[in-house]
């Protein structure tokens, strides 16, 4: 890093924190700070959605997967057409029932104790899916283009984990919603730019596409998008089993991500920003998942050092950090860190206001109701930093599972896929069937999340060597991680239909318009006014590059 790459840094601090101090004028109620007035427009509401996705351990990970597995896990990177989902299926039922968060239209559909098991579920998820591993995998990059910096590669590994913490929450803190959506268009723009840089210089170091797959090709099994049901790791029937579950909890019903939409200024720009973000989405394969093939190329050539575990096992998920040491020049160097550090930051930011929102909404307001407004942001403020806390006290027992699996991004995937099989069959039960009641929601969703939490517990034992996988727990623990989302999500689905057919149907007054239905004439009207050919044809194209995507990728190695 020369002087030029933190000149360029301290700009986007700056930016940044111009943002931030923008944003945090008017922050006075609750929708205010958590949903920014619900005045945010399709354009910001789909780049925020992408850039809340699209986070360091996305950049790292993904590449690092893309490196170590090639296409097997492109499969989450082509949820596009779960974004469609979103604005067609479920934003308008969100949007009408008028939450702050999801646990909150859970109560309207069921009641409340389905709500504070949502509330609590969501709250471990971010724990251990978003907190500890963005904040990791952020660290990563300090690892390795300041190992002096601090002592030692250890030292920066954790100096930049606190700071990039402590630097997003300011921001979050005082800006609220609006610094968070706002920031992340700017981030969206600079993390593409900065990845496309990446993938050009890359290929042009290794010689051009055509090498490429010269090289990929001598172990095509390794580098192809379907793997074999005989593949430990990602068989081809498990990862479309588990993908899907997994991409609807994320993309349509976890608050995380949900929030946008719900920040709207109307149903048509919800629907469209979701639209928006799917296109936007269909890029990251080819903007981190094959820099990493490129790294990985590059490395088999000996013309990039990437770092080596001490069984001379070439650490994956430091393959991009790796490309932007060596392959990038003096400016655009600090381009791209600055696009890693937005990543980072746009991530955690989002994180922050969410972990606030859904405790103060849904877990404070719930114990201490009628406080002042002002009150309840300050209590969001002090939630945001007890999760974090939590989340760093994670990362020792997540980074022992990460490189003990396939990388990062596959923890992510397989901790994922634990959690979510339970809340998908509720909200896809919830909308589509309006026999589905509260006690088959309750227990579905309990007992779901508490078989997702033990198949998490005993797999992070047999990955850690406290666990025999020639015992029975051992054998669970080691049992694919994808499949087991599939078996978790039928659990899930019998528990909930049975409990509900064997009780009191829900009172269809109360859940009026929470379901396709219960919904009246004049909202069926009215969710018709809200589209037009806009909205359709921006659908076509989504889709439309999501199938090009499969059929190439498919085939190329062959």
């Amino acid at each position: 890093m020369t002087s030029i790459d933190w000149i360029i840094i301290l700009f986007y601090f700056l930016v940044i924190a111009g943002i931030a101090w923008w944003s945090s004028k008017n922050q006075n109620t609750t929708e205010d700070y958590f949903l920014a007035g619900r005045n945010i427009g399709w354009f910001a509401v789909g780049a925020s959605l992408f850039a809340s996705n699209i986070g360091s351990e996305h950049i790292v990970g993904l590449a690092g997967s893309g490196a170590a597995n090639g296409m097997a896990q492109a499969h989450w990177e082509l949820h596009a057409w779960i974004m469609i989902m979103l604005g067609w299926v479920f934003v308008p039922f969100y949007y009408r029932a008028g939450v702050f968060t999801m646990p909150e239209f859970i109560e309207k559909r069921f009641d409340s104790r389905s709500r504070w098991v949502l509330s609590i579920v969501s709250l471990v998820a971010y724990v251990l899916t978003k907190v500890s591993v963005t904040v990791y995998a952020g660290a990563l990059v300090f690892r390795t283009l300041l190992p002096d910096t601090f002592g030692t590669p250890d030292d920066a590994f954790w100096v930049g984990a606190f700071t990039t913490v402590i630097l997003t929450g300011i921001y979050t803190v005082f800006g609220g919603f609006r610094a968070v959506v706002y920031t992340e268009v700017m981030q969206t723009a600079l993390l593409l730019i900065g990845s496309i840089f990446i993938t050009w210089f890359g290929l042009s170091a290794l010689g051009g596409w055509g090498e490429l797959k010269l090289i990929l090709a001598e172990n095509a099994n390794q580098f192809a998008l379907w793997r074999p049901n005989s593949d430990e790791t990602f068989p081809w029937l498990g990862v479309m089993i588990a993908s899907p579950i997994a991409g609807i909890w994320y993309w349509c019903t976890d608050q995380y991500i949900v929030q946008r939409t719900l920040a709207a200024k109307s149903l048509t720009d919800a629907r469209r920003g979701a639209i928006f973000g799917g296109f936007l989405k269909v890029w990251p394969v080819f903007i981190f998942l094959v820099p990493g093939m490129i790294g990985y190329a590059l490395q088999s050539k000996g013309l990039l050092p990437i770092p080596t575990d001490p069984d001379g096992k070439v650490l994956a998920d430091m393959v991009f950090p790796s490309m932007v040491a060596n392959l990038l020049p003096v400016g655009l160097r600090g381009l791209v860190v600055g696009g890693l550090l937005s990543a980072l930051m746009s991530s955690l930011a989002s994180l922050f206001n969410s972990c606030a929102t859904l405790f103060t909404v849904d877990i404070y307001e719930k114990l201490r109701p009628g406080r002042p407004e002002k009150f309840l942001v300050r209590v969001g403020r002090i939630a945001t930093g007890v999760v974090v806390l939590f989340g760093l006290m994670w990362i020792p027992v997540m980074k022992r599972m990460a490189e003990g699996n396939a990388g990062l991004y596959d923890y992510l995937q397989n901790v994922s896929g634990f959690l979510a099989p339970p809340i998908t069959a509720i909200f896809l039960l919830g909308l589509f069937n309006k026999r589905i009641n509260s006690h088959g929601a309750f227990y579905g969703l309990t007992i779901g999340f508490v078989l997702g939490m033990f198949k998490l517990t005993v797999q992070s034992f047999v990955q850690n060597g406290l666990l025999d996988p020639s015992t029975i727990l051992g054998a669970i623990g080691a049992y694919n991680g994808y499949y087991a989302s599939g078996i978790l999500f039928l659990i899930s689905v019998a528990l909930i239909v049975t409990v509900s057919y064997m009780t009191e149907a829900p009172d269809q007054e109360k859940i009026s318009g929470l379901t396709f239905g219960t919904l009246t004439d004049k909202q069926r009207a009215e969710n018709r006014d809200s589209w037009g050919a806009p909205e359709v044809i921006g659908t076509i194209v989504v889709l439309g590059l999501v199938a090009a995507v499969y059929i190439y990728f498919s085939f190329w190695l062959n």
